[in-house]
């Protein structure tokens, strides 16, 4: 055995089904990258492949179940979850690329001893590290390899910026730094998983063309499936849900997200503040965690106007979207975002910026009030002035407000609801063997 490994328990349990179904494995792994919607994504497809006509059942990879839980099958209804433990680490002076290439080589031979399955296998991927893991597996399994790509890992370093991204990728940065090592490393790693993938799935055209002029991955090897959701059935009645929580009754809006420079917090704050010499009588409810002392400094002399909710359950977050007048969403890069379709979902009228796949969620004077994100060489901004502009056009607009908010509900249910994303995932998965 190699110096890094896993355990899986002797386990009788193993699946023995022998039937001409497609046969899926949906990989999961413990990740910082969680909180970029990959376990939202995981969660809402089993929901949406829940009573299909397929063998399911999702790989936890590097999980700290309890020890009877380890190399065992539990299920949920008609998906069964299979758990192997985190690597071993045994040989401290192996850099991190050679562990986890070890710990994927030692995953799929004990999938091997495993799966007993006789064919029509999918094994659907969600992490821009697992090309190693889709590369064995090709060699061990006579599968159909599915990538679903939920972030880039530089769009995350720069903000979205394709001219940046372009320019380290032909070395014409002037010096390299953490940042471009970093880039240059997961645009290695990602390029590794894409090209050993049969299929490819972008939730955004605009992350199509990326992959295909920048990655040099063939049109016919990538599909656009946009993300989807379960409808909610919060309450709709803002008197009771502000008394609730205390919220004044004044024009409220609200920011949804991590706390970090991508999302564009800095821009909606300082918009904020613009619209508060207008129309002082308003409120920002911001929910969602990371460095708030980055921006309490940005709130000086408006902090009785703002509520910081920290990280709060779906519930509660959902009972926002439902108490307040206005959603913001400032973010200078993103793809198909969860925040953007919950907020469609409660019919909450918007304003966004146009970054990237954000732009394709929502049509400009329709379904939400957009503000375009300049690009620079080195960097992106979002005209603040203009942000706020459109802020107070909605707050000073009952009618417009009524108005978007009934077109993003409507652009909820055409494009991102769970009936849609579960058609277009069983259509996706059944061309994989025709």
């Amino acid at each position: 055995m190699d110096a890094t490994f896993v355990t899986l328990k002797n386990n009788t349990d193993a699946i023995k089904r022998v039937s001409t179904k497609m046969n899926l494995y949906i990989f999961e792994e413990p990740d910082s990258s969680i909180v970029y919607g990959i376990g939202t994504y995981i969660r809402e497809l089993i929901a949406a492949l829940k009573d299909s006509d397929m063998n399911i059942c999702v790989v936890h990879l590097g999980s700290n179940e309890p020890d009877d839980k380890i190399g065992k099958t539990g299920k949920m209804g008609d998906i069964h979850h299979l758990y192997i433990s985190p690597p071993i680490q045994r040989n401290s002076s192996l850099e991190l690329k050679r562990q986890r290439e070890l710990y994927y080589r030692n995953v799929v031979f004990l999938l091997r001893l495993y799966i007993k399955d006789t064919g029509n296998f999918v094994f659907h991927l969600n992490y821009h590290t697992s090309g190693k893991l889709a590369e064995e597996l090709k060699k061990n399994f006579n599968c159909r390899i599915v990538v679903t790509v939920n972030y880039l890992k530089w769009c995350l370093k720069l903000m979205g910026n394709v001219t940046h991204f372009r320019k380290i990728l032909a070395s014409e940065v002037s010096q390299f730094d953490d940042v471009v090592t970093i880039i240059k490393e997961s645009y290695q790693l990602e390029k590794t998983l894409f090209d050993a993938a049969d299929q490819i799935i972008c939730l955004s055209e605009n992350t199509q063309q990326i992959l295909q002029y920048d990655y040099q991955i063939m049109p016919n090897k990538t599909t656009v499936i946009n993300n989807g959701l379960i409808e909610s059935n919060s309450i709709s009645d803002k008197l009771t849900l502000r008394q609730k929580y205390h919220i004044p009754d004044d024009p409220v809006f609200l920011f949804a997200g991590r706390l970090d420079n991508a999302k564009g917090l800095t821009c909606a704050l300082r918009a904020f503040k613009n619209v508060l010499k207008t129309q002082v009588n308003c409120h920002f409810i911001i929910a969602g965690n990371g460095d708030f002392e980055i921006y309490l400094k940005e709130c000086e002399d408006i902090w009785t106007h703002i509520t910081w909710t920290g990280l709060i359950n779906r519930d509660k977050l959902y009972d926002l979207y439902s108490l307040t007048d206005i959603g913001i969403m400032p973010s200078l890069s993103e793809q198909c975002n969860y925040v953007a379709i919950e907020m469609m979902m409660h019919g909450l009228p918007m304003v966004t910026s146009a970054a990237s796949g954000l732009a394709e969620m929502t049509e400009d004077g329709i379904s939400s009030l957009q503000v375009l994100v300049t690009e620079y060489p080195d960097k992106v901004e979002i005209d603040t002035d203009l942000l706020a502009e459109k802020m107070l056009c909605l707050l000073q607009n009952p009618d417009e407000r009524k108005r978007l908010g009934i077109n993003a509900r409507k652009r909820y249910k055409e494009a991102y609801s769970m009936d849609v994303f579960r058609k277009n995932m069983l259509d996706f998965y059944h061309s994989l063997y025709e």
